[in-house]
């Protein structure tokens, strides 16, 4: 199938709502970090990419038409030399509010994440490293990072492959970019901080109940 779509913005940028509308739009799946919790098998390879190493992206990504949020928007160059076809969309959010976002939610979690399989943290600790490149216990650091991410993609992508996007946008230009009808239907939203924190109490709630002994 091969990649329309690389999702290059960070995640807590509107990525799980994105997602959702990408796979409507395309009629195929969208990767995305829950991706990742249901495929541990994929570990390795984000691991490897994350330090550099070469990576059979085709390989990886078959079966979906689109890749948003972390860990596939760490490696947008080389997606987007994987698939030259593919749309770049850097999906962009109010700093302040995406470090408020990120800082209560993935940051806050990343240790005693409940999902992670073996090795998920040690790819997620290289992706912040040696590619976003921000300090998480940092407000400014991140900030900073956030901003150059962006920047970055803004003046490398050409101007014809790229899309900046922010969620209150909706559909429109989405599907403008991808020669599209406009659904007759709301954009998803999902995935708000509220949300993010519940699913995450559940799981804590639920990891801790099964690792009680029985009986």
């Amino acid at each position: 199938m091969g990649l329309r779509v690389i999702g290059a913005g960070c995640g807590r940028t509107g990525t799980a709502s994105l997602k959702l509308a990408l796979e409507r739009l395309l009629g195929a799946p969208c990767y995305h970090m829950i991706e990742v919790f249901q495929h541990p098998e994929h570990i390795p390879a984000w691991h490897d990419a994350m330090l550099g190493k070469a990576v059979d992206w085709n390989a990886l990504l078959t079966g979906y038409a689109a890749a948003v949020d972390w860990p596939a928007s760490a490696c947008w160059p080389e997606l987007m030399r994987a698939f030259p076809d593919a749309l770049v969309l850097l999906s962009l959010r109010d700093p302040e509010a995406w470090w408020t976002s990120a800082n209560e939610t993935i940051f806050a979690h990343l240790d005693d994440n409940p999902m992670a399989a073996p090795g998920w943290l040690d790819m997620v600790h290289a992706m912040i490293r040696n590619r976003f490149g921000g300090d998480i216990t940092d407000r400014q650091s991140c900030i900073d990072a956030f901003n150059a991410h962006n920047a970055r993609v803004r003046e490398t992508v050409p101007k014809e492959r790229l899309l900046v996007w922010q969620a209150r946008e909706g559909w429109a230009p989405i599907c403008e970019a991808l020669r599209l009808e406009i659904p007759n239907e709301p954009f998803p939203r999902v995935n708000t901080t509220e949300e993010w924190r519940a699913r995450a109490a559940a799981r804590a709630e639920q990891a801790r109940t099964d690792s009680k002994p029985s009986g």
